[in-house]
């Protein structure tokens, strides 16, 4: 297997016909949105003072120099190692970004005063409401994969047309079916339980056939050595099946956990004050908003990595488990 920074790789990378073409699709992408709403009057007129201010020439020069700086830095980069190599290409993304981030003037002591409520109400209930919903999804999980694979026709029935019905609505139809519907039958969540009970049910179908791939992925033979020595089903489960199936089960499971994160912000709907719904409400009173949007969409992004490293730690432990 080749990895990026082998000799093969280094190769690609310093070969004149892959730099031509880096170079080439750069020049004609710049040109492309550097033209954007640009008339034919304005493109032919000639240069008049600055040439890189005004007409095709200018511009033409603009994107000439910004598709060799890209190039060069590609040939630069590939001399490096391969961490070297990704912590330069992360830098120089996250400084484009910034930058970006500037354009739209952002006022940031507003940032600065309003930030910490972000944090400490917004981050908090997001986390927490997150948390408490995957706890809830694995334990649904586990009872709709067990059923899925019962012989018993009832049990395989309700799991079946459960995961069929809250994978085929959208999540933010079942948030307010249960935070709207309910009511109507005298039951009444309040908006925070709601927003769990509906993460919970609409990931707990999703995670029941990550289950049930996981534990189908341990052979038949597990099952019959725990029956001769007279394990029951819930002890082969907890003592032989799951440990075995969770290098299997824990990375999509790790997904799930990052979607349902992000999707939370769906609840601020029903006015839970998650990430989402303060982001839009301190931004709404000075119209401010694409600060508190992009300082909630950061916080998301920061939360989010976290969970990634915390996840391939995790799936590294379990790789060297079951190497040992």
């Amino acid at each position: 297997m080749l990895y990026p920074d082998t000799v093969d790789s280094e190769i690609l990378v310093h070969k004149p016909s892959f730099v031509a073409s880096v170079f080439a699709a750069v020049l004609v992408v710049f040109m492309a949105f550097n033209l954007t709403g640009t008339t034919m009057g304005e493109l032919m007129r000639p240069v008049i003072g600055e040439p890189l201010e005004s007409g095709f020439y200018g511009r033409f020069a603009i994107a000439l120099v910004v598709a060799a700086l890209f190039c060069l830095n590609i040939v630069l980069i590939g001399f490096a190692s391969l961490r070297l190599q990704i912590a330069i290409v992360w830098m120089e993304l996250l400084v484009l970004f910034l930058a970006f981030f500037q354009t739209f003037h952002l006022s940031l002591p507003f940032i600065e005063e309003k930030l910490p409520f972000l944090i400490a109400q917004g981050l908090v209930t997001t986390v927490y409401v997150s948390a408490v919903s995957i706890v809830i999804a694995s334990l649904i999980a586990i009872l709709g994969a067990v059923a899925k694979l019962s012989t018993n026709g009832f049990a395989y029935a309700i799991a079946s047309f459960y995961t069929s019905f809250f994978r085929g609505l959208p999540l933010l139809m079942q948030v307010y079916l249960i935070y709207l519907g309910l009511p109507q039958l005298g039951i009444i969540i309040d908006a925070v339980p709601a927003g769990i009970l509906a993460l919970s049910l609409c990931y707990g179908a999703y995670m029941t056939e990550i289950f049930r791939s996981g534990i189908q992925s341990i052979d038949r033979g597990q099952w019959e050595a725990s029956r001769s020595i007279g394990f029951g089903f819930g002890l082969t489960m907890r003592k032989v099946i799951l440990p075995q199936a969770l290098p299997v089960i824990i990375p999509p499971t790790g997904n799930q956990f990052i979607s349902m994160l992000k999707d939370s912000s769906l609840v601020s709907v029903i006015g839970v004050w998650e990430l989402m719904f303060l982001a839009r409400t301190l931004g709404q009173k000075s119209f401010q908003h694409m600060e508190m949007l992009i300082s909630a969409a950061m916080l998301y992004w920061i939360m989010s990595i976290c969970l990634e490293l915390i996840q391939s730690r995790i799936e590294r432990h379990y790789a060297r488990s079951k190497v040992r």
